[in-house]
């Protein structure tokens, strides 16, 4: 689990442009998603990553309590997929030319429907009543990526809880990208995982700074229970 470092000269400037520490505090469960990003075998699994983030199965826990709280208070659950396909090639050529051949082989393999790597992690708690999101590109929320911002205003959703792996890339990305579209948003510091703890921190509060608030577990699920 990383080690949580947010400087206190970053608080007080959140809150002397905000007013509060936590701006979202008391946020409704009821119009609330619990957007759970990339926790699959092909980040998780050593023998089939294309990019393994050692931390991410630290986090499960607090994922599932976080899913099982707000389940319970009347919210829903999302677990996104990052997914190559064909289209992926010419559409996203950009990043793929940026990676060896080796290691691009290795990202298609792995995150291709069907395939090992695309599952979500053995570990996790999904239930029936959850969605099941594929996504193409880093971010779940940038056009051409996936149709999650539609199911979430289609069922009202106005709040998204931010998890999954890695902090500073897919989380972060889907994260910015929500508060642009007009949601409320939250990354939950300890149900995010990085490589290492100076880019965890370093992307928690380049967020909480501009884009919108973060969390704990704790802090999220006592919110939940007071409503």
């Amino acid at each position: 689990m990383h080690t949580i470092a947010i400087p206190q000269s970053v608080v007080e400037r959140v809150t002397a442009r905000r007013g509060r520490a936590h701006p979202y505090a008391d946020f409704d469960p009821g119009r609330t998603a619990l957007v759970v990003i990339d926790m699959q075998n092909g980040f998780m699994m050593p023998e089939v990553a294309h990019a393994l983030c050692v931390h991410a199965p630290a986090i499960v826990p607090n994922i599932n309590r976080l899913a099982a709280a707000l389940r319970a208070a009347g919210g829903k659950v999302f677990w996104i997929q990052n997914t190559h396909d064909e289209a992926c090639f010419s559409e996203w050529s950009v990043m793929y030319d940026l990676l060896l051949p080796e290691r691009r082989a290795k990202r298609v393999a792995a995150m291709t429907e069907g395939s090992l790597g695309h599952r979500l992690w053995a570990g996790l708690d999904v239930q029936p009543e959850d969605e099941v999101v594929a996504k193409y590109r880093y971010s779940a929320f940038i056009q051409g990526s996936s149709d999650l911002a539609q199911r979430l205003r289609a069922r009202n959703l106005d709040t998204v809880l931010i998890t999954g792996t890695v902090t500073n890339t897919c989380c972060e990305s889907s994260a910015r990208d929500a508060m642009m579209l007009n949601f409320k948003t939250i990354m939950v510091t300890d149900a995010n995982a990085a490589n290492n703890d100076e880019e965890h921190n370093a992307s928690l509060i380049g967020f909480y700074l501009t884009f919108g608030d973060i969390m704990s577990t704790d802090e999220l699920v006592a919110a939940m229970a007071a409503r």
